[in-house]
């Protein structure tokens, strides 16, 4: 992380965070740790209402948002890659067959994504997550929402999006891959395609 003035910085849920103040880990992190001390007693419960927060954003942000699809692959595809003109394409035609794109905000393969969509006149929307290795929203996404939890994350790509199109991609995207097709195979949701 640079120390210029300029520097992208990091971001803890709607929070941009540079320098001294970038924390050493992540909210995930923090609500995952273990340890001896009893003081989560007097923490958790307060986190339950960041949790209940951000499930509210997120309804309240994305509600109108009509039909979409969620586009899942790799953060890490350079825009000279096949991959990177698969998701152009793919963003292009789910606009063009009336359809939001819904991605995970970051660089690669979901930039090339909202890109498609935005460049077809479309409805580009990116859900973030803080990480602490991650540049925040691609420049593409017309609405983003920033989250600090994954499964409130995973739950809007799921509650907003009538399918998935995965492209290849990481150990995050096997994960929305493999909730997903758990959630169909469970039938918690129905009349899913991916």
């Amino acid at each position: 992380m640079s120390d210029t003035p300029n520097a992208p910085g990091y971001r803890k849920g709607p929070v941009l965070l540079r320098r001294g103040q970038v924390p050493a880990t992540t909210t995930d992190q923090n609500l995952l740790a273990r340890g001896e001390s009893a003081d989560w007693v007097h923490a958790d419960p307060w986190r339950v209402m960041r949790i209940q927060s951000e499930f509210v954003e997120g309804f309240g942000a994305l509600a109108e948002v009509g039909p979409a699809v969620s586009v899942f692959g790799s953060a890490r595809t350079k825009p000279h890659e096949h991959e990177y003109r698969i998701g152009l394409e793919v963003g292009r035609g789910l606009v063009d067959a009336g359809y939001a794109v819904i991605t995970g905000g970051g660089p690669g393969v979901m930039e090339a994504a909202n890109r498609g969509a935005s460049e077809a006149g479309g409805l580009s929307i990116g859900l973030g997550i803080e990480l602490p290795f991650e540049q925040g929203m691609n420049h593409w996404v017309d609405l983003g929402v920033n989250f600090r939890y994954f499964f409130v994350r995973k739950t809007m790509f799921v509650k907003y999006a009538q399918g998935f199109v995965v492209l290849p991609g990481g150990f995050g995207t096997f994960d929305e891959l493999f909730e997903s097709i758990t959630l169909v195979q469970t039938h918690k949701v129905t009349e899913f395609p991916i």
